[in-house]
């Protein structure tokens, strides 16, 4: 073996040919894209779609007119009107002047900082602000309707951007709805916003593909959707055919998308919604991702009480292990101290009363660092055991300004440093020990006083005793 040479293990070799053949499936993706999309625009070219645009089989010409793409930023209708008078052509390729700084070579190792210019046109530039008006002019005036010469369609345009109305009139005039963008996207595949609902409804009406893929991960409209957060465009594609289970390249359904993407606390109803329709419509609880991640892993990490509870209810494994050895328990422990308004002592409980694992009794204090913000969670957390060996390094673990703002909390958690459990939580934890996983389901049945059944299932009371 010769100076500076070193062996590659059977691993590092595996993991470059695994590299290869995914840079050979993504150039494979693209050429494929590519070619849909060159033999679509010629046979559109070949056919003579409507009479005012007789003049699109002319070259698209490069305009860099200030003026013109002054009027076509602005929607100045009047002002297009006069640039582009009847027999004219609409049919142009814009340089805008500006737009963001980037390093680009420039030959012999030599690097120069230019502006980045990005080709578009009238009909991308009109149909991205919704000026629907001058889009109509345009397309009367000629203008090529799938012409990409920045990588994307001006159909992608307006259904990213919201505009149903310049949707439906560039749907109307002939736009392909399964168009290719350079990024590998089809419109339905943009269409990851609320006010995009009725623009997705357009590119179904005109033959849009439910089930298309996108070329890098493979997703399907409804994957965009379920990870978008979007409950209406969930439903509405499920009433078109989408299929509930389709895996993209990481192995995630739709409804894993929905749960495994981070939520904020405003979001949470919406990841609610487009969980509970999926699930309506037959999606598999079960499916696992490269990681072994469930959607109940996934949605204890973003913290969803909502959807954690819809899972459990649907027969969610609560003890169910990822690749790390990780239990959805362990999940929700990791993130409380951030996820403090998204209520994590719902998901600890909820998680307990349906036969979760717990933590190891020598894990408290370190648990008790990392989650004393959340007194609530802690209270289900210590609940769950008859006995605690509470000790100095357990007072040492929650920080001084938190024990003076949850005083009487944490000094009924450290005074069992002397005194034991009290017999009426012994009983409860005996009767939780029989039960077992049972216990979300017996207890509401039982014949007694509801301040007992609250009792039994761990309700927050505000101390430890």
């Amino acid at each position: 073996m010769s100076r500076g040479s070193f062996v590659f293990t059977p691993m590092a070799l595996r993991s470059l040919q695994l590299d290869e053949d995914m840079l050979e499936r993504h150039k494979y993706k693209r050429q494929l894209a590519s070619h849909h999309l060159n033999n679509y625009l010629l046979k559109k070219e070949a056919r003579d779609r409507a009479p005012l645009r007789t003049s699109t089989a002319l070259p698209a010409a490069v305009c860099q007119d200030v003026v013109v793409q002054n009027a076509l930023y602005t929607g100045d209708l009047e002002a297009m009107q006069k640039m582009f008078p009847r027999g004219s052509t609409a049919n142009l390729i814009i340089e805008p002047q500006g737009g963001e700084m980037r390093w680009v070579p420039t030959g012999e190792g030599l690097w120069s900082l230019s502006y980045e210019q990005e080709l578009t046109t009238p009909l991308h530039i009109t149909a991205s602000r919704g000026f629907t008006d001058c889009l109509r002019l345009l397309l009367q005036r000629g203008a090529n309707v799938d012409l990409a010469p920045g990588g994307t369609t001006a159909l992608h345009e307006s259904c990213e951007n919201g505009h149903p109305e310049c949707t439906k009139l560039l749907l109307v005039h002939g736009a392909n709805a399964n168009a290719v963008s350079e990024e590998g996207l089809m419109p339905l595949h943009v269409c990851s916003s609320p006010e995009s609902l009725e623009c997705a409804k357009y590119l179904l009406q005109y033959g849009a593909a439910i089930n298309g893929r996108t070329l890098d991960e493979d997703d399907t409209p409804l994957h965009v959707a379920a990870r978008s957060g979007l409950p209406d465009h969930v439903d509405l594609y499920l009433h078109y055919g989408a299929a509930v289970d389709k895996e993209n390249d990481e192995g995630l359904t739709p409804l894993n998308a929905a749960c495994s993407q981070p939520q904020e606390l405003h979001e949470l109803q919406s990841y609610f919604k487009v969980c509970k329709t999926l699930l309506g419509a037959g999606a598999n609880i079960h499916t696992i991702d490269q990681d072994k991640h469930s959607p109940l892993h996934m949605a204890c990490k973003n913290a969803n009480p909502d959807i954690v509870d819809l899972l459990l209810a649907n027969g969610a494994c609560v003890n169910e292990m990822d690749y790390g050895g990780e239990a959805p328990m362990h999940n929700i422990l990791k993130v409380v101290c951030y996820k403090i308004s998204h209520q994590p002592e719902r998901i600890v409980r909820a998680l307990l009363n349906h036969g979760s694992i717990r933590v190891w009794p020598g894990a408290l204090p370190v648990v008790l660092k990392h989650c004393s913000v959340s007194p609530r969670t802690i209270e289900v957390l210590l609940n769950a055991y008859t006995f605690l060996k509470v000790t100095d390094t357990w007072v040492e673990s929650v920080p001084p300004e938190v024990v003076k703002e949850h005083k009487d909390f944490y000094e009924s958690i450290f005074s069992l440093a002397m005194t034991p459990r009290s017999l009426q939580h012994l009983a409860r934890c005996r009767i939780r020990k029989y039960l077992e996983r049972r216990v979300h389901k017996v207890v509401p049945k039982l014949e007694l006083p509801t301040f007992i059944k609250n009792y039994l299932l761990l309700e927050y009371r505000g101390y430890i005793h």
